[in-house]
């Protein structure tokens, strides 16, 4: 890497079930002024802008468009998005900073799931010859997964109960959390997962920006520098993958130099239970790393935004002191299909 880059700010919405009263811009417009007044920067002063969202989710084509009102139509932008979570937005901009052709970048995510069945939007992203025509929804695909980690002896329903019951208690202190708070894991969704288990359904926005060396220091009090990043995928087809482990976030995180020293802190985009037993497992997180301490997705899943926040909620633990080198784990599609995994310090380490 030629610089060195930060994220300097992060910002989200209070993630709720409905918001039937806000558009997409008036969900989005509060967390962008707020990272603005985080670093007193204003829209002249970032150099490039980019945003994930779903047009699937949002019904409609070219939906981001409308939400570049929550931006600014004036001065003009230089301005991109990807049709995916904003962690993938963070990827783009980090590259453009990374070759110089900026030095500070905006960064923005959102979803609404609750106008629509998200279960049945997400079986959009399926192989479209085989396995979508067959509509198994995102719950059912992850009950697949959870089944084969139990026969494999990874985990119990026990051990997912106990998931889920750490990580909404942690969510106590997450003033945005949609699920705050320990409960009943109830009935099965599809078994062997409950529905606690389950991340909640809800809206939601993030936002972040990134700066490049000095620029950053003068932005921040502490900023997340991002050591390394990188994402994979695994193959299309579900039928030809182990559920129960996943190649593609060891190989991100190895690409993005986690395994080279301990980090304190991993923020998992694990939606269900399960899927944060694989999680641990690849990316080698023994009992003394402070896993999601947010509350991870169960505690509150904006879809488009869930990744992009972990990335935050880590750089906001580094912002704070709370955290010296933490992980920031994101993921798409059924299963746990793609996974992107960045590395991010405070001042203390050297590179």
């Amino acid at each position: 890497m030629s610089r060195d880059v930060a994220i300097v700010a992060f910002a989200q919405s209070d993630h709720r079930r409905h918001t039937d009263d806000l558009s997409e811009v008036e969900m989005v417009m509060p967390v962008l002024h707020e990272v603005q007044r985080q670093t007193g920067l204003k829209a002249a002063d970032i150099g490039f802008t980019c945003s994930g969202s779903s047009d699937y989710l949002a019904g409609r084509a070219f939906s981001f468009t409308m939400a570049l009102d929550g931006v600014g139509a004036w001065p003009p932008i230089s301005e991109s998005h990807v049709e995916t979570d904003g962690a993938w937005a963070l990827y783009e901009a980090w590259v453009k900073l990374l070759t110089g052709e900026a030095d500070t970048a905006l960064v923005y995510s959102y979803g609404k799931s609750s106008p629509g069945s998200v279960r049945d939007v997400l079986t959009r992203q399926l192989d479209p010859y085989y396995l979508a025509p067959l509509w198994p929804d995102s719950v059912a695909l992850a009950a697949l997964q959870a089944q084969a980690l139990v026969d494999a002896g990874d985990t119990d329903e026990p051990a997912l109960a106990a998931i889920a019951a750490r990580s909404r208690e942690d969510a106590r202190t997450n003033p945005h959390a949609q699920l705050p708070g320990a409960r009943p894991q109830g009935g099965y969704a599809v078994q062997p997962l409950r529905t606690g288990d389950c991340p909640p359904i809800g809206d939601g926005a993030a936002a972040v920006i990134l700066a490049a060396g000095d620029r950053a220091r003068e932005l921040c009090e502490r900023p997340a520098w991002i050591r390394g990043m990188d994402h994979r995928i695994e193959a299309h087809s579900l039928g030809v993958r182990d559920l129960t482990d996943s190649p593609s976030t060891r190989l991100a995180a190895e690409r993005a130099g986690a395994f080279e020293r301990p980090v304190d802190t991993a923020e998992l985009h694990a939606p269900f239970t399960s899927q944060e037993v694989v999680l641990r497992k690849a990316l080698r997180l023994d009992g003394g790393v402070r896993i999601n301490p947010s509350g991870g997705a169960l505690a509150a899943n904006p879809v488009m935004a869930a990744g992009l926040i972990r990335l935050g909620e880590a750089a906001a633990r580094i912002h704070r002191g709370e955290s010296d080198r933490a992980l920031a784990h994101a993921t798409s599609g059924p299963c746990l299909q793609q996974n992107l995994v960045a590395v991010l310090e405070g001042e203390t380490h050297a590179r």
